[in-house]
């Protein structure tokens, strides 16, 4: 597959997977994510390939969907909300390989969900995560809700959907969001490091750990399903709409009327 949203190279046992859109730092639309679930599963099926990296280029992992693409009706004129998450949530989780997220600046909304579902995530002193779904208009109804929750616990989980706040990296090691956090200078040279140690594993053995660690939350994919099916319709309602119109106006939006 020729790839035009991300890169995609093998290097020492390691699939580099990379968000190459620097210009709206790395938000990813249906191209973006099409591209990022073909790169996963050409790591799976290569047997080259011990461990996958997710990152993003020009020091900034992910900032989410990319709004100047979202209508009423998502992103694009594709079934559901335009962005095939659950595919892409699905290759993280499915491919029998361990998954590091190498985060550097914003892992914000979407991109915040993709560094939580990797197996692991190493983050640079500068990294910053956080949600802003409910301030756009928006909600990860299934893996960025139920699954962040086992990670960093209820309370914390909620409140980062709740208000929407940012934390640096940290208090991301701090609330368990991160393994290891380490100067940006140094970030690649550490997740090399991780790599060469995974690639020395038994792949078997850490293909039954993760689909052992998995088995315990397998059940969100169908919580997703169904949440994201009901995404559409409110992206479609006014609430929903009020979100994205705000961000594209620059201005905070108003929800006051859609209380009850």
């Amino acid at each position: 597959m020729a790839y035009t949203d991300i890169s995609y190279r093998v290097a020492e046992s390691t699939a580099w997977i990379t968000i190459e859109r620097p210009e709206v730092k790395n938000a990813f639309r249906p191209e973006t994510v099409d591209e990022l679930v073909a790169a996963f599963h050409a790591a799976w099926r290569d047997r080259t390939v011990a461990v996958a990296v997710l990152s993003g280029a020009n020091d900034t992992f992910c900032s989410g969907g990319d709004q100047s693409g979202r209508d009423v009706h998502g992103y694009g004129d594709r079934p559901g909300i335009g962005l095939d998450m659950a595919g892409l949530h699905g290759a993280l989780r499915g491919i029998p390989k361990p998954v590091i997220a190498m985060v550097d600046g914003f892992a914000i909304g979407g991109g915040n969900v993709l560094a939580t579902l990797c197996d692991l995530t190493i983050a640079s002193d500068r990294a910053v995560f956080g949600q802003v779904g409910p301030r756009m208009g928006s909600v990860d109804p299934g893996f960025g809700t139920a699954y962040l929750a086992r990670v960093v616990g209820e309370k914390k989980a909620r409140e980062m959907w709740y208000l929407c706040r940012r934390y640096g990296s940290a208090e991301a090691l701090a609330m368990g969001l991160v393994n290891k956090v380490v100067p940006a200078a140094d970030l690649r040279g550490e997740v090399e490091a991780w790599c060469r140690e995974i690639a020395a594993m038994s792949p078997t053995a850490l293909e039954l750990a993760k689909l052992s660690f998995n088995a315990d939350t397998d059940h969100i994919h169908g919580s997703s399903e169904l949440g994201f099916a009901a995404l559409r319709m409110y992206y479609a309602g006014p609430e929903g709409d009020e979100g994205r119109t705000a961000f594209a106006e620059k201005r905070p939006p108003d929800f006051t009327r859609f209380r009850r």
